[in-house]
């Protein structure tokens, strides 16, 4: 029941319980009734006393009444009020509940569609598992098959390299014949002599000169940017090659000073060159830790002979074939190269880096300048060293060999030139000069090709020349502005080139 209803069946009950009270106020007073009929002049004061007794009751009876009216009232009210959040929470449970069957719906749908995703996943496991399975099979496949072509490209490899080897031993053969048939012939003729001049008038042999000490600059050729570190000439030839910090390799016309080939493909600085006896082949020590080799005719890269691990400071060819160079890396190794090949044949390992160096005549020995100051001879088949002498109290920078082959000059950051015996290494000479200083640890000092005198730049730009009979300068060359790096001296006896920091190269002659 609610609480309206409770209040209005108090209030009944209030107003009951006042009219009983009332009857029996009634019963009690009809004593006085009965009296009434009697003469009440006697009983008047006290019938005044009860009937102000009454009123009072009555008067509180009233204020009673007025007092449950307003709790009645108030009663009223907070019903209401009860009533309307009683709507309240019944339409927010109602909402709630909706919430939840909604709620209850969505479960039911994720879980349908979680049950649907464990169906495709497990399908997936299945389909992986036949995948994997399937993988597994197609590798071992794949492995057998890697395994029949790697042993096939060994057979082939195989059968190319003795086929390699076979062309090589022909061409061997047939270079040792022809070197054999130059020899019988360049004995005969080295014999004849006519006006100082020894002549060997066979194809693609060396035209030898008495040497003159040059004096005048003829050419002044800016050949490189940056510096050029080495030149050389061509065998027979007038033409001069240089090599430079702007990564090219060109050839001047010493005659005219003018450039003819320009060979490109370099990645490096160029440190040193060389030239193939028959002057066919350019081969060019980059700081890029490679070797380029051109071919002179087609301009074009011929090999790239990689293996080193640092800049390539020197190389040099057999002066007996054309098949074999040697080059030295600040890696601490020498390698010896095949050229027909294109690959390494052998790598000769020591403690100090090797700064030059160059072959013997007879192709079988490498004379190499280091680091530590010390002269060293290897056999090149074996890679062993032979002997070795302490040439320098400091780094070695240049190795260059007589005509004989007899005797080798090497330079060092000591600023001394020493000449010594190839068969003994002893000491033939010793050579130096005031303001003569070496510029770098490549600098290249040359023999001129009658033996006769020796040439090497200074840091200051000028050139000393010394004559090696009289063990004196015969000459000091001024031209260049910057320190000198490079000389070397025509096989005709002139000119005699230098090259220098600016890239500035100069004939003299």
């Amino acid at each position: 029941m609610s609480r309206e209803v409770l209040a209005r069946e108090a209030i009944n009950h209030a107003f009951k319980a006042l009219k009983k009270r009332h009857l029996i106020e009634e019963g009690a007073h009809a004593p006085a009734y009965i009296a009434l009929s009697r003469p009440i002049i006697s009983q008047g004061s006290e019938w005044k006393e009860k009937a102000e007794n009454l009123e009072m009751e009555l008067q509180q009876c009233y204020k009673a009444q007025s007092r449950l009216s307003e709790q009645l009232v108030v009663e009223v009210a907070e019903s209401r009020a009860l009533k309307a959040s009683l709507q309240e929470k019944e339409m927010a449970i109602a909402e709630l509940e909706k919430e939840l069957n909604q709620t209850r719906d969505e479960c039911s749908q994720l879980k349908t569609d979680l049950e649907e995703k464990i169906r495709a996943l497990e399908l997936l496991m299945v389909e992986h598992q036949e995948l994997k399975a399937q993988l597994e099979q197609m590798a071992i496949k794949a492995k057998n098959a890697e395994a029949e072509n790697k042993m096939l490209v060994d057979r082939w490899m195989l059968q190319k390299m003795q086929d390699a080897e076979r062309l090589n031993e022909a061409n061997a053969l047939y270079e040792d014949i022809i070197e054999r048939l130059k020899a019988s012939g360049l004995e005969k003729l080295a014999r004849e002599q006519v006006d100082g001049i020894v002549r060997r008038s066979e194809d693609g042999a060396e035209f030898f000169a008495e040497s003159t000490v040059p004096s005048v600059c003829s050419h002044r050729i800016n050949a490189h940017e940056g510096g050029c570190a080495s030149i050389l000439f061509e065998y027979n030839s007038g033409k001069l090659i240089s090599g430079g910090q702007d990564r090219s390799v060109k050839m001047w016309d010493t005659g005219t000073g003018s450039l003819t080939h320009n060979f490109s493909g370099c990645l490096g600085s160029v440190l040193d060159l060389a030239i193939t006896h028959d002057n066919r082949f350019v081969i060019a020590a980059s700081s890029s830790n490679n070797l380029f080799v051109w071919d002179v005719s087609s301009g074009r890269i011929r090999h790239t002979l990689t293996g080193h691990t640092d800049k390539v400071c020197a190389v040099d060819v057999s002066k007996v074939s054309s098949r074999h160079v040697v080059s030295a890396a600040y890696d601490r190794t020498i390698k010896v190269w095949d050229l027909q090949k294109g690959y390494c044949t052998n790598t000769i390992i020591f403690h100090s880096n090797c700064n030059a160096l160059c072959f013997s005549t007879d192709g079988l020995t490498i004379c190499s300048g280091h680091v530590d100051g010390n002269l060293r001879l290897w056999d090149i088949r074996t890679g062993k060293l032979l002997s070795e002498v302490a040439a320098h109290s400091l780094p070695i920078t240049s190795i260059s060999l007589s005509r004989n082959g007899n005797v080798v000059l090497t330079s060092g950051r000591d600023n001394v030139h020493n000449l010594f015996d190839v068969r003994s290494l002893e000491a033939c000479g010793t050579f130096r000069a005031t303001g003569n200083r070496v510029a770098s640890n490549w600098s290249r000092s040359c023999i001129s090709p009658d033996d006769n005198y020796i040439a090497a730049g200074s840091a200051d730009g000028s050139i000393c020349i010394w004559s090696i009979s009289k063990a004196d300068i015969v000459s000091t060359l001024k031209e260049h502005t910057a320190p000198v790096l490079s000389c070397t001296w025509s096989g005709l006896g002139k000119p005699l080139a230098s090259a220098d920091k600016n890239g500035i190269v100069c004939t003299w002659t």
